[in-house]
Parts: structure tokens; sequence; C-alpha cells
């Protein structure tokens, strides 16, 4: 009887386990992943050409003006520039005076605040020729919304001394 005991434990054991494997082992529903479309543009690894001084004069005229610049003025600022020993100094210079010229077309600091996003895409699109990625785009929204001071000035100045700026 102690045989018949045994034997029916272990069945019952037997069964318990079986019972619990079929109930513990359910299949996990798969997972769904969707993929939103982005539309995707060209970042800056396809320039690698540097802009000459005079190419580089003509397109900050035409981005921070609007309109083009002489030939005669560039030729002289190409003069100014390659008379100076530090490209980039000579650089800064020409920004600064540009940016201190009446016809300047430049944004607001309260129209750059209202739409920042905007602002951005639009500034990438004049200065690097691109849309800018998202981690741009969430990088410079967040250095104007923490730094109070920046104004579109110091955004420009910065984007046309960008390293990014001196290649096409």
């Amino acid at each position: 009887m102690n045989m018949q005991a045994s034997t029916k434990l272990t069945s019952a054991l037997l069964v318990l386990f079986a019972c619990a494997v079929f109930v513990s082992c359910k299949k996990e529903p798969e997972a769904k992943f969707v993929l939103n479309d982005v539309e995707l543009y060209p970042n800056s690894a396809g320039k690698t050409k540097v802009k000459s001084n005079q190419q580089y004069v003509a397109i900050l005229h035409a981005n921070l003006f609007q309109t083009a610049l002489s030939a005669n003025d560039i030729f002289e600022i190409d003069n100014c520039i390659e008379s100076i020993g530090d490209k980039e100094l000579a650089r800064e210079v020409i920004i600064s005076n540009f940016m201190n010229d009446e016809g300047v077309v430049i944004p607001s600091v309260e129209l750059m605040n209202t739409d920042i996003d905007a602002f951005i895409t639009e500034t990438y699109i004049r200065f690097l020729v691109r849309f800018p990625t998202e981690a741009e785009k969430a990088y410079l929204r967040n250095f104007i919304i923490t730094n109070p001071y920046v104004t579109p000035e110091i955004v420009y100045f910065s984007f046309a001394l960008s390293n990014e700026y001196m290649f096409y």
C-alpha cells in the first residue's frame, strides 16, 4: 500500500507539474512597432569644398542683407582678409561690420522668442542650406530658452563663424 500511495503521489505531482507548465507557458503577445515616415535631408557631410574668401563674403552678405554685394566691394574685402594673418579674426570683423550696417535683415528678439522652432529652422536654411536635425533643434531651442541674453544677432554671428559655414 505504501507503494501504491507513492505512485499516486508521484502521478499527482506529475499532473500538477504539467498543469503548472501549461498555465505558466503562455505565449507573449507580439510587440508591434510602428515606424513614422521622416523626411531626411543631407547633413554637412556632403560639404567638402572650402569657400574662398570672395565666396565667403558674397554669401555672408547675401545671407545677412538678402541682396548681392558688388564685385568691387567683394574684391576690396578680399584684399583686407588677405592682408590680415588671422583669417578667423578677419571674418569676425567683417561679420561685426555687416551686423552694424542699417540694411541687415535680422528678426527681432520678440519674433525669435515667439516661434523659436521656426527661427531655428529658418536660420539653418539661411546659413547652412539645410534643415536642422532634431538634436540640433532641441539643443539650440534649450540654449535660447535658458539664456535670455541670446539675440538673433548672436545666433547669426555664431552660424557665420561655424566650421560648416566655411564649406559648400
